[in-house]
């Protein structure tokens, strides 16, 4: 069964758990989202709070996607640019699928959902989002029609002795009449 998807869901107490469950279960099976394991739902909540101040500010729209149950399974944060020379584009971050769920096409499912949204917003050009190297992110961003734009060698450090390049990816959505 597909995911259900839905941008600018109503925000209250039940998603807001929601995603910060889903947030640390993703940490702890291993997904680079900003965390290293073991985490907890109370240690992701700051994090998720600035893109809760960001959507309240109008800089930031949230894309959930839904199980069959009801359950948040999928996440993406569109965010404007506020720099008046880069408008155009926006910035895809928490990009994240419970783990329960690999492996059935529910990441390029979101990212599908996420490009009809940004589509939807006016004047937006293209996407433009970061990955974690050493994950393999770059070649399944690829493979969803991101292109690689930029690379920081050793830029993100997981652990002592333990540095990641940080990839930057562009999907360019077509000009915008």
């Amino acid at each position: 069964m597909a995911l259900t998807f839905e941008l600018d869901p109503s925000v209250g107490p039940a998603l807001r758990n929601g995603i910060a469950d889903l947030w640390a279960d993703v940490s702890n099976a291993g997904g680079s989202v900003g965390f290293v394991p073991p985490v907890s739902p109370e240690t992701i909540r700051p994090e998720l709070v600035k893109h809760f101040v960001a959507m309240a500010e109008g800089r930031t729209r949230l894309l959930i996607g839904r199980d069959e149950d009801g359950t948040v399974a999928a996440t993406a944060f569109l965010t404007h640019n506020t720099h008046r020379l880069m408008t155009h584009w926006l910035w895809l971050y928490t990009v994240m699928v419970h783990p329960r769920h690999q492996g059935k096409g529910y990441g390029r499912d979101l990212l599908t959902a996420a490009a009809d949204a940004a589509r939807g917003l006016d004047g937006i050009e293209a996407i433009r989002l970061t990955c974690r190297g050493g994950e393999g992110l770059e070649r399944f961003y690829g493979s969803c029609g991101y292109k690689e734009v930029g690379r920081v060698p050793d830029a993100i450090r997981v652990a002592p002795g333990d540095d990641r390049d940080d990839i930057t990816m562009l999907l360019s959505l077509g000009r915008v009449d």
